[in-house]
């Protein structure tokens, strides 16, 4: 949607509307509707000043340890801990420019959402009753444009790799391209996923374990012991490796766009979110839409074992596969003609035309 996002652009320098959308494309609509609650939780003295947190990725706004469980009662299903979290020792100043989001949002000429109907449609009705602009959820963007934007370079070796796998066999393995872990949580991980004897595509970009450069904490001997059953590249092409029919599990890190790509494909999710909104994410994915687990207490071989089981071979996640399927179907029936994003981006189109119209009107 790059090329939507300058078109718009240049639709409002155009004509002097900068307010002309306010795009909100990495995210889903519940995080809005969090940051809008931040202040009627701080007077509910649920927020305070914390000096823990992971520093590496801004501020950390959080509650108390025994408060943390406690759910918000204006958005279930989510809890304290699941609030995106900042650490900051200005909690006016910080409230004050949630403030000013939401306010420059509802005086906007309208907001696209990266969603659509069928998957928020309640927390749609929310924005739409709350905001009084026009919304327009056409998700899932990256339908519309399916080749890769990102700037590492892909391994397309994983999908020749993928081509010699069992239908729904393998778990696929991506923390997308910010979050880390350190050298304890990926031997965690790397073990985990070869104890559940399933095949494995694991993303492991440069950088990616803190303090390392590549695979160097791996432990001596792993490789040879998974054997073929394992195949790690540092990137690969996401869209076509959901879309594969050997993929059977997608362990995340919730970011919202890789949420969403796995909701298209109806790939189950193992959620593992690091900071952001990601947890608020992972608590739908797991609660609300039901299409895959969050593993909350740490990485550990063993929860990674058994998610990995309970998704790809117990029947006890046949129900979590079967809605993934309902809702990849319903992701593909609102692109089609007819649909809710197909019908919500002809509108969005016919809005801002008017605006040139206005323009052609005043300006004759």
């Amino acid at each position: 949607m790059r090329n939507q996002h300058l078109l718009l652009w240049k639709i409002g320098k155009y004509l002097d509307r900068p307010d002309i959308t306010h795009d909100v494309a990495s995210t889903n609509i519940g995080i809005l509707a969090t940051w809008c609650c931040s202040k009627s939780l701080e007077n509910a003295g649920q927020l305070q000043q914390s000096s823990f947190g992971d520093r590496t990725h801004g501020p950390k706004l959080v509650s108390p340890d025994s408060r943390l469980e406690e759910p918000l009662q204006e958005f279930p299903p989510l809890r304290i801990k699941d609030i995106p979290a900042i650490h900051t020792c200005e909690l006016e100043a910080f409230y004050q420019l949630v403030a000013a989001m939401v306010n420059e949002s509802k005086a906007s000429s309208g907001i696209i959402w990266n969603s659509f109907e069928d998957l928020e449609q309640s927390a749609l009705a929310t924005i739409h009753q709350d905001f009084h602009i026009p919304i327009f959820p056409i998700g899932p963007f990256h339908k519309y444009s399916p080749t890769s934007t990102t700037l590492s370079i892909q391994d397309h070796s994983s999908i020749a790799w993928l081509d010699t796998q069992a239908p729904n066999s393998v778990v696929y393995v991506s923390f997308g391209s910010i979050a880390g872990l350190d050298e304890t949580d990926f031997i965690e991980m790397a073990w985990g996923l070869a104890n559940s004897k399933q095949p494995f595509l694991w993303v492991v970009r440069p950088g990616f374990i803190r303090g390392s450069e590549w695979l160097e904490p791996l432990p001596s001997g792993f490789l040879e012991t998974i054997g073929g059953r394992g195949h790690i590249v540092k990137w690969a092409p996401q869209h076509e490796v959901l879309a594969h029919p050997a993929v059977g599990a997608f362990c995340t890190h919730s970011g919202w766009n890789s949420t969403l790509e796995s909701i298209s494909e109806g790939v189950p999710m193992i959620c593992l979110p690091c900071f952001s909104d990601q947890k608020v994410n992972a608590r739908y994915v797991s609660q609300v839409w039901r299409v895959g687990v969050q593993l909350e207490n740490g990485l550990k071989r063993g929860e990674i074992e058994g998610a990995i089981r309970r998704l790809m071979v117990e029947k006890s996640g046949q129900e979590i596969r079967d809605r993934c399927i309902a809702l990849k179907e319903k992701a593909n029936l609102c692109l089609k003609q007819g649909g809710s994003s197909y019908q919500t981006l002809e509108d969005l189109i016919s809005y801002i035309s008017s605006f040139f119209f206005q323009f052609q009107a005043t300006s004759s």
